[in-house]
């Protein structure tokens, strides 16, 4: 198992290099910089004369090759954790990340949590009651779950709660809580807000998951090898849980590499429509004034979180089939 974890580590590093360097080139991809598009938004473009523009190109680091550039800031993260300095919001981007990337890592991790607990129970339900009335149920519900945005989900949720309720339930935080420092009560504060974009943000992966679990679990149930326990007299409970769903639940193990980053990236519109303190509205608005420091750390740090989910996934995987771990070791 040792052999296994760390040829997956050397893989996942391997695999952050070369993502780091595709997310800053893709940063450079638009015509133009940031020194190029605040000129135009100054106006009249001879505002600025030639020799500022050279100073600021120059102060920047926008006059150097985009190897060069790529350089300074990948050297910078890993040898001092210096992501550089946000051209917009003239802070530290290691600042403005590690106020926003907490909060989007504490609601990914509580929406997976939510999905797996919702989504494997139900699925397990559906397939053992299948052709059930609540089986029926279920698959409606797991039909609109796929089919509805969640953004929608959202704005129709904004709509109801305040002209109805007479209720804001934008944000994490209360008004009076948002620029306090922590304490018991903010984080009680954030409990009492989270539980909206969570369950509005994993509702399509809900559904997404109960249908393959659903799936996998009927197939177990019909092999050879389930006839036989329930023929030695195994209990129906202890026959599904030890031996079908085990298997079963090995291909959603094989997706939670993807399911990470997705939550992160399809909770960005949500995180913008509820006015979120995550790094959804945050990485928009740097990749619209082409602040490449802050997109490209913040685009760094959602692939990170896709190698480290997918680490996760084959380290699970491994551990609970022992054939992976000593067939890929």
């Amino acid at each position: 198992m040792m052999r296994f974890v760390l040829r997956r580590l050397a893989y996942a590093l391997l695999t952050i290099w070369g993502v780091s360097f595709v997310a800053f080139v893709i940063i450079q991809l638009p015509p133009g910089d940031f020194l190029t598009t605040s000129i135009e938004r100054m106006g009249d473009d001879g505002a600025v004369g030639e020799a500022q523009i050279a100073v600021l190109r120059e102060q920047y680091g926008l006059d150097q090759p985009i190897w060069v550039q790529y350089f300074k800031w990948i050297s910078g993260i890993v040898l001092h954790g210096d992501f550089g300095q946000s051209f917009v919001y003239h802070r530290p981007v290691a600042e403005l990340i590690g106020q926003r990337l907490p909060l989007t890592i504490a609601l990914s991790i509580a929406t997976i949590v939510f999905t797996w607990a919702m989504a494997v129970p139900i699925g397990i339900y559906s397939a053992v009651r299948q052709y059930s009335l609540g089986d029926y149920a279920v698959t409606i519900l797991g039909f609109l779950g796929l089919a509805i945005p969640s953004f929608l989900v959202a704005l129709v949720l904004l709509y109801v709660s305040y002209n109805f309720f007479g209720q804001d339930v934008g944000g994490l935080f209360s008004e009076r809580y948002i620029d306090a420092p922590w304490s018991f009560g903010k984080v009680v504060d954030l409990l009492k807000h989270m539980w909206i974009p969570v369950a509005i943000t994993g509702l399509a992966g809900t559904a997404s998951l109960i249908r393959v679990m659903r799936a996998n679990l009927l197939d177990e149930l019909r092999k050879p090898y389930v006839a036989a326990a329930r023929a030695r007299g195994n209990s129906e409970t202890r026959l599904i849980v030890k031996y079908p769903v085990r298997v079963a639940i090995a291909p959603l193990l094989s997706t939670l590499g993807a399911v990470l980053p997705a939550v992160v990236s399809s909770g960005e519109v949500v995180a913008i429509v509820l006015s979120l303190q995550t790094t959804g509205p945050l990485l928009l608005s740097s990749l619209q004034t082409q602040d490449m420091y802050l997109a490209g750390s913040l685009i760094f740090a959602v692939s990170v979180l896709t190698v480290v989910g997918t680490l996760i996934s084959d380290l699970m995987l491994g551990w609970a089939d022992p054939r992976i771990r000593h067939r890929y070791s």
